[in-house]
C-alpha cells in the first residue's frame, strides 16, 4: 500500500515538473538555510567543550567598586595565584597563573616567525588537556623551555623533529622545545595559542612582572588566573569561599575598592561573557536566541509556501479525491496519500539543501568566522537530519491532507467541490497572512541592521583613519633606533610621521585611578584607561585637539605625566588618559 502511495506520488510530481521544481527548490532553501544556522547555533553551544576537563574549569574574576558600581574583570593581582595555592589548595586540583594571549617572535636559523602564545605557569596542558604529538609536558619545570602547537612547530622546522632543538624567543631569550601538541580547534577560547612557555620565564625576563611577583603587589590587577576544580568541589561553594581572598591581603588603597574575587565556569565564558553592575547579564547567548528564531522563521516559511501552492491545486486534485472516496476510499487513506507526497518532496528538497548548505558553507564560515564542517560521519548530524525532515514534512503537508482530503465525492465529480464559508477559507487566509508578515519582518530587520553597519562604518571615531597603519611590534629595534627608522620611511615619500604607543586607540590595555583635578570631588574614583605615547602620536593618529597641543619631541621633561584627555567624540566610551611614558612600558 505504502509503496503504491509514493508511486502515485512520484508520477503526480513528475507530471507537474515547474510546480515540482518551484516546491521543491523553495522547501530546499529554507531547510538549507535552518541547517546552515543549526550548525552555527551547534557550534556556540558546544564552545570550549572540547576540553576534557570543561565541566570543573573555571576563570577567576575580580569586582570592584568604583563611583557607586561595580566593575568585574579577569585581570588579577599575582599574588592571588600562591593564595589560591596555599589557602584553598583542597578546592582546587590545578590553579594556573597565565600572561596574557601576545603575539611573540620565535626565530629558528635565521628565520622569524611571528605567533600568538601565553606564558603559563606548570599543569596548564594538563588542565587544558592538550594532545601531545611528540615530547612531554614535564619539561616545562625548566624556565627556558616551550611548547609549540602542530602548525607552530611544522612552519618553523618543517618535518624535522622539533623536540630539544633550541630557539629564540623574542630575539632574546634561548628555550628548548620540549612537546608538541596537537592544534587546538578554532570553537576553544585557546584556539589561537600557538606556544606555551613558563611563567618563571616571564617573571625573570620581565622587570615589572617580577616586581609584581616578588613584592606581592596586590594593586596591581595585570594577569589571568585559571583554576581546575577538585572533584568533589562545588563551584559556587568555592567562588563564595574565596570572595574576600584580595580582601584579607590588599592594602588601605584597594579596600576602598572593595575588591572580591569569585569563579566564571569555562561553560559560561563563551555565551555569557557580558557584566553590568557585578551581575552577569548574557553575552552571545542573545545571537543564539535571535539566529535560532530566524532560522525558525525561515523554516516556516518554506513550509507555508508548501501548503499554499499544495491548496491552490486543489481544483485539479479534486476529481481524483471524488473518485477515489467513490471507489471505497477512506478519508485516512487519503490523508496518508497526501502525506506520502509531503515526505517525498520533503525528502528530495532536504538532499538538495544538504548539498545548498555544503556549498555555501565556506562563504557562511568567512562570514560567521567559523571553522565549520558538515559532519558526515556524525550519527548524531545524520539521525537529527532525519527528524528534522520528517518534522518539517509533517508540518508542509498536515493542512494540505487534511484540506484535501475532506472534499466530498458527489460535489467533487459534480464540480462543486469548492468549500463555502469562514472554516474553509480562514485557514489559507492566515497562512498568506503569516507569510507575508514574517517575510516583511526579516525584510525590515535585514534594512535596520544593514543601516547600523553603514552607520558604524561612516560616524566619526575620532581620529582620522585614511593612510593610517598599525604595526605591532614584539622587540625593541624600533624604539632604540626610531628617528633612524622614521628618517627612512619619510625618505621613501610614502610615509609622512610616525609614532609609537603601548596599544591601539581602540582598545583598553590597562586602567589607573588616582587622577586629581582642580575641582574634583573628594570622593570621586573614576578609573581611566591609559596608554602609554611618544611623541606626535596625535598629529599621526590625526586627533583634533579641542584645547592645548599634542606631545611634542621637545617637550619640556616636567611635563612628561600631563595626561591628554579627548573629548568623546563617538569612538571611544571610555575617558582616556593618554601618558607620555613610552619607556616605562617598553622596559
Amino acid at each position: 500500500m505504502f509503496r503504491n502511495y509514493f508511486k502515485i506520488a512520484w508520477r503526480n510530481l513528475t507530471g507537474n515538473k515547474t510546480y515540482s521544481a518551484i516546491n521543491i527548490g523553495g522547501l530546499a532553501v529554507g531547510m538549507a538555510v535552518a541547517m546552515l544556522i543549526g550548525l552555527w547555533i551547534y557550534d556556540e553551544l558546544s564552545f570550549n567543550k572540547t576540553h576534557q576537563h570543561y565541566s570543573r574549569i573555571a576563570r577567576v574574576m575580580q569586582q570592584q567598586t568604583l563611583d557607586g558600581e561595580v566593575n568585574t574583570g579577569n585581570n588579577v593581582p599575582a599574588p592571588l595565584f600562591k593564595e589560591l595555592q596555599t589557602s584553598y589548595g583542597a578546592a582546587f586540583e590545578r590553579v594556573v597563573i597565565t600572561s596574557w594571549l601576545q603575539r611573540h617572535v620565535l626565530s629558528y636559523d635565521g628565520a622569524s616567525f611571528t605567533q600568538p602564545g601565553n606564558f603559563m605557569s606548570t599543569g596548564a596542558a594538563e588542565m587544558l588537556s592538550l594532545q601531545i604529538v611528540s615530547g612531554s609536558t614535564a619539561g616545562l619545570k625548566d624556565p627556558a623551555t616551550i611548547l609549540l602547537s602542530a602548525s607552530t612547530a611544522k612552519a618553523i622546522f618543517g618535518d624535522a623533529d622539533p623536540v630539544d632543538k633550541t630557539l629564540k624567543l623574542n630575539k632574546e631569550l634561548d628555550v628548548r622545545v620540549v612537546g608538541v601538541y596537537e592544534d587546538i580547534p578554532f570553537n576553544s577560547e585557546f584556539h589561537e595559542l600557538a606556544f606555551i612557555a613558563p611563567f618563571d620565564l616571564f617573571v625573570s625576563s620581565t622587570d615589572w612582572v617580577k616586581a609584581a611577583v616578588e613584592n606581592s603587589e596586590w594593586e596591581s590587577s595585570s594577569f589571568q588566573i585559571l583554576v581546575q576544580l577538585s572533584a568533589n568541589s562545588d563551584l559556587q561553594t568555592v567562588s563564595n569561599q574565596i570572595k574576600n581572598s584580595k580582601l584579607r591581603k590588599a592594602g588601605a588603597n584597594e579596600l576602598k575598592f572593595n575588591p572580591q574575587i569569585l569563579l566564571h565556569p569555562m561553560s559560561r565564558w563563551h555565551l555569557y561573557s557580558e557584566w553590568e553592575n557585578g551581575r552577569n547579564t548574557g553575552g552571545r547567548i542573545q545571537f543564539v536566541w535571535l539566529f535560532g528564531i530566524i532560522g525558525v522563521f525561515v523554516l516556516l516559511l518554506a513550509c507555508i509556501n508548501f501548503m499554499n501552492l499544495s491548496t491552490a491545486r486543489s481544483e485539479k486534485r479534486a476529481k481524483e479525491v471524488g473518485i477515489r472516496k467513490a471507489i471505497g476510499s477512506v478519508r485516512l487513506q487519503l490523508v496518508c496519500q497526501f502525506f506520502s507526497e509531503s515526505f517525498l518532496v520533503v525528502g528530495l528538497a532536504f538532499l538538495l539543501s544538504m548539498a545548498l548548505a555544503w556549498l555555501a558553507l565556506p562563504t557562511f564560515n568567512e562570514v560567521a568566522d567559523k571553522h565549520m564542517q558538515m559532519p558526515w560521519r556524525d550519527q548524531l548530524f545524520l539521525v537529527g537530519g532525519l527528524i528534522f525532515a520528517l518534522f518539517t514534512g509533517f508540518i508542509a503537508g498536515s493542512y494540505p491532507a487534511f484540506y484535501l482530503s475532506s472534499f466530498q465525492p458527489v460535489k467533487a465529480l459534480k464540480g462543486k467541490w469548492t468549500p463555502l464559508g469562514l472554516r474553509a477559507t480562514l485557514p489559507r487566509k492566515i497562512l498568506v497572512v503569516l507569510q507575508f508578515t514574517v517575510s516583511m519582518t526579516l525584510i525590515i530587520g535585514t534594512v535596520i541592521v544593514y543601516k547600523q553597519i553603514l552607520h558604524a562604518k561612516s560616524r566619526p571615531i575620532g581620529y582620522n583613519r585614511q593612510g593610517l597603519v598599525t604595526m605591532l611590534v614584539n622587540t625593541h629595534d624600533i624604539h632604540m633606533h626610531f628617528d633612524a627608522v622614521l628618517d627612512d620611511l619619510v625618505k621613501t615619500g610614502s610615509v609622512t610621521t610616525m609614532a609609537e604607543s603601548a596599544g591601539p586607540p581602540t582598545e583598553v590595555f590597562s586602567a589607573n585611578v588616582g587622577f586629581n583635578w582642580k575641582g574634583k570631588d573628594p570622593g570621586l574614583q573614576s578609573e581611566f584607561a591609559t596608554i602609554g605615547i611618544s611623541h606626535d602620536f596625535g598629529k599621526t593618529v590625526g586627533w583634533d585637539f579641542m584645547a592645548g597641543r599634542d606631545f611634542t619631541k621637545t617637550l619640556a621633561s616636567g611635563l612628561k605625566s600631563t595626561p591628554i584627555i579627548p573629548a568623546y567624540h563617538g569612538g571611544f566610551s571610555q575617558q582616556l588618559a593618554l601618558v607620555h611614558s613610552l619607556s616605562r612600558w617598553q622596559q
